[in-house]
């Protein structure tokens, strides 16, 4: 009897069981580090570091997803207080994400707002043809826009219950993602200067590059969501 009273949960947070994913997604991520710098630096067998990288932390979201989909749709494991710690959890990795490209409006204005000599003392720097915010990013503004529009439009939609408007909602989110990632490509290929030009060309693709890499990974989290959501896995209360 004080074996079975010991075996019985008595809160209602989720102990999660031993896991091998965090170390193998620390291994892909040192590999995705020094792969890419030994790639950008032309070592040899850096591009191979790199894609292994890559694969590794693609596998480890696709095995560490698969188990917290299991853990909340088939073990009831995510009861209100696992659901309201997940809430925070998003909020705070939110606030985390703003502190981060704080730091690259920061590197922006204070080289723009005061340029060196270095530089000529203007800015954009000297020798410098800047793109025209009025061209691709103009338009991949408004698709960011509109894929927000869009996702709020699904969120609603899964609330008051309407699958198929929801689908159509993330389906277009999508679109969106798509064609923002395809824009920021071809405005990379046109670019008339590079990431090694000065300090101009360092905060542009830094900003620029890693915005773009965290709408890749918005859209693969997306893809997930409606692929879940055709599943029935989402309720009204539980999404």
């Amino acid at each position: 009897m004080k074996f079975k009273a010991k075996m019985i949960q008595r809160h209602p947070f989720h102990l999660v069981d031993p896991s091998p994913w965090p170390l193998v997604a620390a291994l892909g991520g040192l590999s995705l580090t020094f792969g890419g710098v030994l790639f950008m630096h032309n070592y040899k067998g850096g591009g191979v570091l790199l894609c292994l990288g890559v694969i590794t932390i693609l596998y480890v979201m696709f095995t560490w997803w698969r188990d917290v989909i299991r853990e909340g749709l088939f073990e009831g494991q995510h009861t209100l207080a696992v659901q309201q710690g997940l809430r925070i959890g998003m909020v705070l990795f939110i606030v985390s994400e703003v502190m981060f490209f704080f730091a690259f409006f920061w590197a922006f204005f204070t080289s723009s707002i005061s340029p060196v000599f270095n530089i000529g003392g203007v800015w954009p720097p000297s020798g410098i043809d800047a793109i025209s915010p009025w061209g691709l990013p103009f338009l991949n503004t408004i698709l960011l826009l509109s894929s927000g529009a869009s996702v709020t439009w699904a969120h609603h939609a899964i609330v008051a219950g309407f699958k198929k408007e929801a689908l159509q909602g993330l389906g277009l989110t999508l679109v969106f993602a798509f064609a923002f990632t395809g824009m920021q490509g071809i405005e990379y290929m046109h670019a008339p200067f590079g990431i090694s030009d000065g300090v101009y060309g360092s905060v542009f693709y830094m900003a620029t590059g890693f915005h773009g890499f965290h709408v890749i990974i918005g859209t693969i989290f997306l893809g997930v969501c409606t692929l879940r959501l055709y599943l029935d896995h989402f309720s009204r209360q539980h999404h």
